[in-house]
């Protein structure tokens, strides 16, 4: 028997993927690394109960909760489940000489997870790729007599996203395989504007460079998992994701026009076109490896390891995208785990309460003087049920991550000096999962 409430999410569900090509997702506050490639891209990461562990689940089952993370992991689906999350951050970006606080709030993903039979689970669902949000000011001369100051200010807004679809079969005992298959999409705004600097001020308008570039198109990624046994009181998880490389078809759309101070376009004047065209960007393929060990029963330990070759990533045949900074592969890797006291305690809630923590170090592709910059973090998590029965459930989950990325070094290239920027930020995650047992077999009376 389907129950109607969540016949309802999945009707909100398929509503959301139907409207999300007008959705303007993922602000991340000022980040000056998300003008590089296709801006800060969230690697394939998981949901709400992954960020509480640090990122890491490639080789973690749960039956309660969507694990898009692996999709052989689906398999392990239980129950219909449907789950949101929304997103926030706060962050201080500096560097050597100067500092600013930012922060923001948005809708983090959804998904919904059906189990269809004994062996083959699914998962539909919309969540962030890449976004892109930085900006920044720079003051030049120009080499004329006058040494004449040039105020050159750069400006990027945009987001990509991905709608996936992804399935999950046991093939033997204890191993499993999956494949998603996600459509991404989305636009990404870059702009330079230029101001020139006459009897100790700015002119009252600049001229503004506009990149527009739309991308969209489909990429793939497959898994394994395979779940066995030490002994009778603990398991171990293998688990692996492969995402392909991937060409991403761009259109792209180069303007200029004069703006006033203010950002509005000068009245009276229109914008010329300087190009139009067709081409793509080159998405390296990534690789993640997980193994876990759990009792079946309260705890696991995760560990997991990424890798992706952003070397080879290109746009419009352009190392780095319109950055035109040539990019290097990187090297992810995590640690985390997650603690019930008493699943079935009665008199205690917080014994039912599932605790979480992990901690996690990235490598940056972006490679000033060739130093190596790093992203490190620690997180920690809870899931907090709500209700429970025999035939539905809901949960509530939180997660936080505090991490530090880049570093505030000088580096001298040639004569000129590049100052390195710092990150220090603290993001948080709240998640509602609800699950229920859709179809129930009735009994003849």
């Amino acid at each position: 028997m389907l129950n109607s409430k969540y016949a309802g999410l999945l009707g909100l569900t398929l509503l959301g993927l139907g409207v999300a090509t007008r959705s303007q997702g993922q602000r991340l506050g000022n980040s000056p690394y998300s003008r590089l490639g296709l801006g800060d891209t969230y690697f394939n990461a998981g949901g709400v109960r992954q960020m509480g562990m640090g990122g890491t689940g490639l080789a973690a089952p749960n039956g309660v909760q969507v694990n898009d993370l692996n999709p052989a992991l689906l398999y392990y689906m239980n129950r219909t489940t449907w789950e949101v999350a929304v997103n926030s951050q706060y962050k201080t970006v500096r560097n050597n000489t100067q500092s600013q606080k930012t922060g923001s709030a948005t809708l983090g993903y959804f998904a919904l997870a059906v189990p269809l039979s004994t062996r083959w689970g699914a998962a539909i669902g919309l969540k962030p790729f890449s976004s892109v949000d930085y900006e920044s000011v720079q003051t030049t001369v120009l080499s004329d007599l006058n040494q004449t100051p040039v105020e050159r200010r750069y400006l990027g807004q945009g987001d990509l996203s991905e709608a996936y679809f992804g399935q999950g079969i046991r093939l033997a005992k204890g191993l499993s395989a999956g494949l998603t298959a996600s459509y991404i999409f989305g636009s990404i705004d870059l702009s330079t504007g230029t101001q020139v600097q006459v009897a100790n001020s700015l002119t009252e308008t600049r001229a503004v460079n506009i990149d527009h570039i739309h991308y969209s198109d489909f990429k793939f990624r497959g898994g394994l998992h395979y779940r066995g046994k030490f002994n009778d009181k603990l398991n171990y998880n293998v688990g692996g994701v492969y995402a392909f490389q991937t060409n991403l078809n761009g259109e792209r759309l180069r303007t200029r026009e004069t703006q006033n101070a203010n950002g509005s376009q000068v009245s009276g004047t229109r914008a010329d076109t300087l190009a139009q065209e067709t081409g793509y960007a080159v998405v390296p393929a990534l690789a993640q490896f997980g193994i876990s060990i759990d009792n079946n029963k309260n705890w696991s330990i995760n560990a997991d390891v990424a890798q992706q070759e952003w070397s080879k990533f290109r746009s419009f045949n352009q190392q780095g995208g319109t950055a035109a900074v040539p990019l290097s592969n990187t090297f992810r890797a995590a640690l985390g785990g997650e603690y019930v006291p008493d699943p079935t305690s009665v008199d205690n809630y917080f014994k039912r309460v599932t605790y979480r923590v992990g901690i996690s170090m990235a490598q940056m592709p972006y490679r000033p003087a060739g130093q190596t910059l790093y992203d490190r973090a620690v997180s920690w998590g809870f899931s907090l049920p709500v209700s429970a029965s025999p035939l539905e459930a809901t949960t509530v989950s939180l997660a936080f991550t505090y991490g530090q990325r880049g570093n505030v070094d000088v580096n001298r290239i040639g004569g000129a000096e590049e100052r390195n920027i710092k990150e220090d930020y603290i993001r948080a995650q709240l998640g509602i999962s609800l699950n229920n047992r859709w179809f129930i077999k009735r009994r003849i009376e």
